[in-house]
């Protein structure tokens, strides 16, 4: 039905585009401006200690395969049609073909634009940019805001957007804003419940609900520095079945507010980012006691880029994450130095390296391959080879 929905309203803005054009049955395809890009991307990750995910990566995994492809269209000159397809698989995430969004983004003027349909999510300063690795310097992202394994969720959602940029004086920098609201429809095979499936659950038709929130960017004076927050909203809930039983599982109501900052001068980047997600988890059965969980987890990160050439950047970043209700161990928090170097072969071929350091068990691992239980460090060595086109 989500996609029926995002296909008629595209169809419904490409004909209004059309039939607002005299002479639309004539047109041709440059004259819709049609182009296609695209990405895939292959990795191995090899682990001193824990199987990080779902891979087997105490021996070294390949097993996380990437490929995107997207088309566009602008059949007049405000009025943008645009898709994105995605494969993915992590381990035992993914294995799927997903939609990442499908969008009709009519953009009347500098201060007000619109899109709907299956639309990017503007929550936190990195959100956005999660599905474009070839403009990233990172393998993995800070995981504390940005999971690798809950991209495809996290990265869009059904509804729309406003958005619009606004000067301030001649020299007071400009103002960014973006409003949104919709549904939250998170896959039963995602990873955020992994931890479920670990324990012998499973989320047939996933999980939904509506969310809204905002962002404000500050593009200040000082040429480069940026400074920002957001707001997110969500309630998602959906049924959950064990071996023996169904019911409800809600992974609670809760506001999630991001601060940021950072800023570009010529071959120097940095930056920095917090979040907080604080809500109660319900788990319930038939016939049985609701069970009530509360989570408080509290992310940051901060990070340096540097372009050594034009072929080779050089970043490091230190990120923590801790879980203010969660019990005092190893289980509780994660903090993760990352060292990381990209070196681009030509326009269209990449290679990254990337070695973590971590301290804590928070983020990134499951019981279900790692039977024998998790060890407190780890250290995590990942490469990968990008081609885009």
């Amino acid at each position: 039905m989500k996609r029926v929905t995002i296909s008629a309203l595209i169809a419904l803005a490409a004909s209004v585009s059309l039939s607002s054009a005299p002479h639309a049955l004539a047109q041709d395809l440059d004259s819709l401006n049609l182009q296609f890009h695209g990405f895939a991307t292959q990795s191995f990750v090899k682990t001193e200690n824990n199987n990080w995910n779902t891979l087997g990566t105490n021996g070294g995994s390949a097993a996380w395969t990437e490929a995107v492809i997207n088309f566009s269209s602008t059949p007049e000159p405000k009025l943008r049609i645009a898709f994105q397809g995605r494969y993915f698989l992590l381990g035992t995430i993914g294995n799927s073909i997903s939609l990442d969004w499908a969008t009709a983004d009519y953009k009347v003027n500098e201060k007000f634009g619109f899109r709907v349909g299956k639309v990017k999510t503007p929550a936190g300063m990195l959100n956005e940019e999660q599905d474009i690795d070839p403009a990233e310097q990172w393998i993995l992202m800070p995981q504390g805001v940005y999971s690798i394994a809950s991209r495809n969720s996290t990265l869009s959602h059904y509804g729309g957007v406003v958005y619009g940029t606004q000067a301030i004086g001649e020299n007071g920098g400009k103002l960014q804003y973006r409003t949104y609201a919709g549904e939250r429809v998170i896959n039963g095979n995602d990873g955020l419940y992994q931890a479920l499936r670990d324990r012998g659950f499973t989320l047939p038709s996933g999980s939904s609900g509506p969310m809204y929130g905002g962002m404000i960017n500050y593009f200040t004076p000082l040429k480069g520095w940026m400074l920002g927050g957001s707001m997110d909203s969500e309630h998602t809930f959906g049924a959950i079945n064990s071996a023996t039983n169904a019911g409800f599982f809600e992974p609670g109501h809760f506001y999630q507010p991001y601060l940021y900052s950072r800023y570009d001068h010529n071959k120097l980047s940095f930056g920095g980012e917090y979040t907080r997600q604080a809500l109660v988890k319900v788990l319930a059965f038939n016939g049985v006691p609701p069970s009530t969980s509360y989570k408080d987890q509290r992310s940051f990160y901060g990070y340096g880029i540097y372009h050594v050439t034009n072929k080779l950047t050089g970043g490091l970043y230190y990120s923590s994450t801790i879980d203010k209700k969660q019990k005092p161990s190893a289980a509780k928090y994660q903090k993760d130095w990352a060292l990381s170097v990209r070196y681009d072969l030509n326009s269209f071929l990449y290679v990254k390296g990337e070695e973590h350091i971590m301290d804590g068990t928070y983020l990134g691992y499951s019981s279900s391959n790692n039977a024998s239980g998790l060890k407190p460090n780890d250290k995590m060595t990942m490469l990968k080879m990008g081609v885009s086109f």
